[in-house]
Parts: structure tokens; sequence; C-alpha cells
């Protein structure tokens, strides 16, 4: 490996995004130098597959924050706040998968395909999306080009890995319990999530009736597309299904577009895979959608209330394009482009 390829720190390494970006960077063949995982006293001094070989997990401290080039963090809005701008100003550059940075003015909120060209601006910190405005934004960037967005409504259905690796286990001994006839236990969310359905993701802060998951696909997908004009209305949904979100979009653009138009658009934008054919069956399913990197759109169809309004249904892996992926992308772009090194430094000083 070239002595000039970067340092790269994973933070919250252990966390299921987290593993999840080593995966990545392993198939992608991500070209860093050194890859350092890191976490609290609690995961340190585990033992981590990276591609052939493994990694040491190394405590968040002081003491190990300096010679990264870039930090990939997925630990939580709390330790973001605390660390990101400690390992900025090292000089290194920071891709936060926390809401932590999200909306700051002069942090850039990136989908690689999307958006790019904002890692430009960066001043040490970069974000990543919500995984729920990642891939709705990816199936109306090609849209809203075309034809512009006058109104975006989206329900979510939303997978219990959102949540985290807990989640996932509760709905796998809740749904155990049930098909056993047991007392179910709920820890992780409000109620039970097994065999139902909890149209609260997230909270709800005093006096909104919409949930912080909510705000923040309304607040990001107008920052992401560069548009504050967009009217955008949320509601978001967890369901028990382990991986992949799966969303119910209806579009109304200022200029007439076909759904025939609109598949086209989408099967020629990178990321996006159109499986649209449902008297056959086919369109995306989170058990589809699952492990892979693509956001997929189907059911693609004019909304008969208004000319100028569509539906469609689009699947992705929340831990992959939704979270993970996307923060290795950018980490790519970012090298390619020049953007961490020297230029960060720069910026640090």
């Amino acid at each position: 490996m070239s002595a000039s390829a970067p340092r790269v720190a994973v933070v919250g390494a252990t966390g299921a995004v987290g593993s999840t970006m080593l995966a990545v960077m392993a198939e992608r063949g991500f070209p860093a130098r050194e890859v350092v995982p890191l976490a609290s006293a609690r995961s340190a001094g585990r033992t981590l597959r990276h591609g052939d070989g493994e990694l040491m997990v190394r405590l968040l401290e002081d003491a190990v924050i300096d010679g990264f080039d870039i930090a990939l963090f997925s630990a939580g809005g709390g330790v973001s706040r605390e660390w990101a701008p400690r390992f900025a100003a090292t000089g290194c550059v920071v891709i936060d998968n926390s809401s932590a940075w999200r909306m700051e003015p002069n942090v850039p909120l990136v989908v690689a395909e999307v958006n790019g060209a904002a890692l430009d601006r960066h001043e040490g910190i970069v974000a990543n999306p919500n995984c729920s405005t990642m891939q709705m934004v990816m199936a109306l960037k090609p849209i809203h080009d075309a034809a512009g967005l006058e109104r975006v409504i989206v329900s979510t259905y939303q997978s219990t890995s959102g949540t985290g690796q807990r989640a996932v286990e509760e709905l796998h001994d809740q749904t155990q319990a049930v098909l056993e006839a047991e007392e179910l236990e709920v820890s992780v969310y409000p109620h039970q999530i097994a065999f139902n359905v909890l149209p609260q993701v997230e909270t709800f802060k005093d006096g909104d009736d919409y949930t912080t998951e909510e705000r923040k696909m309304m607040a990001e997908t107008r920052k992401i597309l560069g548009d504050e004009s967009i009217p955008v209305s949320a509601t978001c949904v967890r369901v028990p299904v382990y991986n992949a979100h799966s969303e119910s979009v209806n579009v109304q653009t200022r200029e007439d577009l076909s759904p025939a138009r609109c598949r086209e658009l989408l099967a020629a934008f990178p990321g996006v895979t159109v499986v649209d054919d449902p008297a056959a069956g086919r369109y995306p399913m989170p058990v589809t959608a699952a492990g892979r990197d693509d956001v997929f759109v189907g059911r693609i169809r004019r909304d008969p209330s208004h000319e100028r309004c569509l539906n469609m249904w689009v699947v992705s892996d929340n831990l992959r394009k939704g979270a993970a992926t996307n923060a290795v992308q950018l980490a790519e772009l970012i090298v390619e482009r020049g953007l961490a090194g020297s230029r960060a430094r720069a910026l640090a000083g």
C-alpha cells in the first residue's frame, strides 16, 4: 500500500453500522494504509475481521487520535459532538453518521451520487444523512432535476436494525415468545414490535406532533437537494422487519412527468435499480434489498387524484447505502479529490 494512502479511524467500530463500514471498506478495496477501529472501554481489546485479516479494537481516547487522514464515525451524537472536532483539529476529515452535525450550516450533508460536489466546501466535518432520507433523495434527485419537486409526502416502514442490534434481538425474542405463548419483554421500543406496527420512530419533542425522525427527513431532504422551498411531509413507522427500510413516496412535480419517463430517469441514475413489474410480482422488498448497496424503486404509477403526482415504492438496506456504504463512498471521493491530507491540515491550522 502506498505511503500516501490514507490512515483511517472507524469510531464505533463494534456497532451495527461501524462493523458494516469495515466490511464495505474491505469489499470495495478502500485504499487505506492502515485502518484502526476505535470504541469504548467495553469493546476495546476485541478482535474484528477485516478482509483477510484481523484488527484489534482500541480505546477511543486523546492519546490515539493524532495521525489520521479520515475518520468514519458511527458512535452516536454525544460521541460525535465531543470527538469529531478533536479529530478535525488534527487535520483529519470526519465523516459522521449521527444527527449531530447534519443541519449545521458549515457542515456538508452529502449523498455521494446526489450532491457529492458539496464535499469541496468541508471544514473538517462531513455529515452522512439519515438512512430514510438517504434512500428517498436517491429516488427524488433525478425527478427534481427533470421536472422539479412541488411537494413530497412520504410514509416509511423502517426496520429494527435502524435502532441497533438490541432492537433486532428484541424482535427475534418477542417473535419467539409470541409463537410459544410465553410472556414477552419490552425494553427497546415503547411497545411490542413483534407482530405489530409502531407509528413512532425516535421521539416527540414538547409541543411537536412530528417525531425527530420525521423532522430529520423534512429538513435533510431540502438541504441535500439544495432547495429550501420543497414542502415535505413525513410519517415514520417502525415495522417488524430485521433489515432494510421501505417507503411509500408521493411526488408532485412542477412539470408533467409520465410514469414511463420516471422509470427511465431512475434506471439511468447511478445507485438506483428499478424493479417495476407488479403484475408479475416484481417490486422491491426488504428481503431482496438487504445486503445490497443500490436503492430499489418500483410501483411507479400515476396518482389518480392529481395530474402531476406520481406514487412510488422505495426500498434500501439501511445499514449499507443508508449508512455505511455512503460513508465509505464519501471517503473515496475525499481521497480522489485530494480533500484530505494537506488540505485538511491547512483547514485545521
